[in-house]
């Protein structure tokens, strides 16, 4: 038995019929169609981000010589692109930005590899992963920052000990992550595999590794910013060159203006960092594809 007073509430305006023979007509529900948002040109939106740039350099500028905002402990955008100007005509900006860059990457680099040898590895053995895995854990929950001073010991006050902080930081997270693209590996196919007679090495090749790699490509990005966090975090501790360097040193002498210079030219080569990466996701996106475009076809 069907509550009309129920169904009436259901439905949009409670409308429904009642025959003589007691059944229940439902008349047709209109679809509203749902309302486009228009996106805007990639030209407009750079437009907005350009002009809110703008407006907050101009109230930065304006408030410090009205005197609102504390010139001694924010400086000023006008004392800020002279200190860019003798930074970069005087200083040592392409040392010291290239010293940053070049540790970046050989960490990023390194930490991105060792870390996907390891969490593949795990597939060898669960055993073995079971023991390693608290470890990894741990060393992951540890702050990194309470390591530098040693690191620094070791390896010493040049490149080095840069490269081994970018390593810490993204080895276990692309270790972790590896381990779960392991577990996340198909075992119905892993079993199809093996009935028609291939060796583990072989699974690993066709299978593992090619549902794996797509967990690797999406912790490239997280990497490369923590790569720079442990660059940073070792020239603060020690270091002749580098950004972090730069800004300890501009924080003694309480230099804000050329604290600012060091956080502008880190934004600026984040931001070339992470273009570079992206680059590298979308080539390595493509060969996945292809790969397994190629083994469909076969």
């Amino acid at each position: 038995m069907i509550n009309v007073g129920h169904l009436a509430t259901m439905l949009p305006g409670g409308r429904v019929v009642r025959r003589e023979d007691g059944t229940v007509v439902v008349p047709p529900v209109t679809r509203r169609r749902l309302p486009v948002q228009r996106r805007w040109h990639t030209a407009r939106i750079a437009a907005w981000q350009l002009g809110i740039l703008v407006c907050l350099i101009a109230y930065w500028e304006v408030g410090v010589r009205v005197g609102f905002i504390d010139g001694f402990f924010w400086s000023q955008p006008s004392q800020v692109w002279t200190s860019l100007v003798t930074f970069v005509g005087e200083g040592d900006a392409l040392v010291d930005t290239w010293f940053t860059f070049r540790a970046t990457l050989l960490g990023f680099a390194v930490g991105t590899t060792v870390g996907a040898l390891i969490g593949l590895s795990f597939w060898w053995s669960r055993n073995y992963a079971t023991i390693v895995q608290p470890y990894l854990v741990c060393f992951e929950a540890m702050p990194k920052l309470a390591l530098a001073p040693l690191v620094v010991l070791v390896f010493g006050m040049g490149l080095s000990s840069k490269v081994a902080m970018g390593v810490a930081l993204t080895m276990v997270v692309t270790t972790l992550t590896c381990f779960a693209g392991v577990k996340a590996v198909d075992s119905d196919q892993e079993r199809l595999f093996y009935s028609l007679g291939a060796h583990r090495i072989q699974v690993f090749n066709k299978l593992v590794l090619p549902s794996v790699l797509p967990w690797i490509i999406s912790v490239l990005r997280i990497n490369i910013g923590l790569a720079l966090t442990g660059t940073i975090v070792g020239e603060f501790i020690s270091s002749q060159h580098g950004l972090g360097r730069l800004i300890l040193y501009a924080g003694e002498v309480y230099d804000i203006a050329l604290i600012w210079v060091g956080v502008l030219v880190l934004s600026v080569l984040s931001i070339a960092l992470y273009v570079i990466v992206g680059q590298l996701e979308r080539w390595l996106i493509k060969g996945v594809a292809h790969g397994a475009a190629t083994g469909a076809a076969r």
